[in-house]
């Protein structure tokens, strides 16, 4: 059994604590079940269920701490694993960062299980294969893709009386559509909590016009354009860019937020004052746990308001270092945008350049978060407000910072799942100016 029920958990949990000798003991319980279909060159090649349990024993002695994991949850094994952790946090350096575990939280659940995505079955992602697959076959196109889907849960309690518990579903698909001869490409992906809203057929139709569309791209010479970057493009190079919104990384001057002289941004202006992002563990369109991986209460909390730094990141010891209040890790991350569809944004775009999707991201240098990276599967010319003619990929030199800076329009925001991070997020398509491509990319 891989779902444990509240009360299941709370036993095993319970047993734990009071098996330990140490100055402080937190216990974890993960598990779930997922399953997956996975297909290429419009055939199936694999398929499975994954159905698993953890549990992690954190303890402390002092500033001591060791930590054991086991997957079996009778008492015998539940004692082991309790002295496991003991003999190795008193083997352990002691760690000069050490943060007591958080004192007992009130959580309010929040809703992200779906009865719909728990009741998958294998016909269901047989069908999700064959709904892909069939379109691409009769129009002499060739699909590849996955889909995972799971029911999971999560359990904790520490010797100080916290205790939390909650379960969540989850869907991804994505799937990429070539041209039989490869010369073009196209891609969808979706990442879901609720399986209702999810339409394979819909989606497919989607990746298979972008690859026939793509086919015979034209070269264009690399420099400076208008550009529309689709939510899925823009998703990889914001996660660079909320990876620094940590207080810590500013203070000691290793991120574009940090000041001269020491200290950091908050409260500066650094984007464009209609860029906001906010994380909020209860946004209907990307709900997530209301706890983080310490078991610190997630709220709402503004991250950029009107493009000012309003917050960062503060780990709990770093915030009891600086005398601050600490704030549970980022979890999603919403921005907020206008009400125009990706294509209504084209059809205002005199000539630009549509981007759908960007990969292969890397840090070129992180004090201006200066990122390079390539687009694929599927970038166009835009003249007169219409797509006029595929292009050859490019390569990209571009700092997300400046570019949203450079802001022209945003359109109604989504939900997306970037390929270059966990954060769930809800973002606008980009219409930008002055995005920097460097070369061309013969990749499709």
């Amino acid at each position: 059994m891989s779902i444990f029920t509240e009360a299941q958990a709370k036993a095993i949990l319970d047993k734990v604590i009071a098996l330990s000798k140490a100055d402080q003991c937190t216990a974890q319980l993960k598990g779930g079940v997922n399953g997956n279909v996975r297909f290429a060159l419009n055939n199936v090649s694999t398929a499975g269920i994954v159905s698993d349990v953890d549990l992690v024993v954190e303890v402390a002695f002092g500033k001591r701490v060791g930590i054991a994991t086991i997957n079996a949850f009778d008492d015998a094994a539940l004692e082991r694993v309790v002295r496991r952790a003991e003999d190795l946090a008193r083997l352990a350096p002691e760690n000069p960062e050490f943060v007591p575990a958080v004192a007992k939280q009130t959580y309010q659940s929040t809703p992200t299980f779906s009865p719909a995505t728990a009741a998958i079955t294998a016909d269901y992602r047989a069908q999700v294969a064959a709904d892909s697959i069939n379109p691409c076959k009769a129009e002499n196109l060739v699909a590849a893709g996955f889909l995972q889907d799971g029911v999971n849960f999560v359990a904790f309690a520490n010797s100080k009386g916290n205790f939390g518990y909650q379960q969540a579903t989850s869907l991804d698909y994505t799937c990429t559509v070539r041209t039989a001869d490869g010369r073009g490409s196209g891609w969808v992906g979706r990442d879901l909590q609720d399986a209702k809203v999810f339409d394979t057929k819909s989606d497919i139709r989607t990746a298979m016009r972008k690859a026939s569309a793509s086919a015979d791209a034209k070269a264009l010479e690399p420099g400076k354009y208008t550009v529309i970057l689709e939510p899925a493009a823009a998703a990889g190079l914001l996660a660079f860019m909320f990876r620094a919104f940590d207080a810590r990384e500013a203070d000691e001057g290793r991120s574009f937020l940090s000041k001269k002289g020491g200290g950091n941004k908050i409260g500066e202006q650094i984007v464009d004052p209609r860029v906001n992002f906010t994380a909020d563990p209860s946004h209907p369109d990307a709900v997530i746990m209301p706890w983080d991986d310490d078991g610190l209460l997630r709220e709402h909390l503004p991250l950029v308001t009107n493009g000012k730094v309003a917050n960062l990141e503060y780990s709990r010891f770093w915030a009891q270092k600086q005398g601050k209040k600490a704030n549970a890790g980022i979890g999603n991350l919403i921005m907020a945008g206008g009400t125009k569809s990706t294509a209504e944004l084209i059809k205002g775009t005199a000539k630009g350049i549509l981007v759908t999707r960007t990969w292969y991201i890397r840090m070129v240098d992180p004090q201006t978060v200066l990122l390079t990276g390539l687009t694929r599967d599927g970038t166009f010319y835009i003249e007169n407000g219409a797509i006029k003619y595929p292009l050859k990929n490019f390569r990209f030199n571009e700092s997300p910072v400046i570019m949203l800076n450079n802001i022209e329009e945003l359109g109604r925001p989504v939900r997306v799942k970037g390929d270059e991070s966990d954060l769930i997020m809800v973002l606008p398509p980009m219409k930008l100016r002055d995005f920097t491509f460097t070369s061309l990319s013969d990749a499709v």
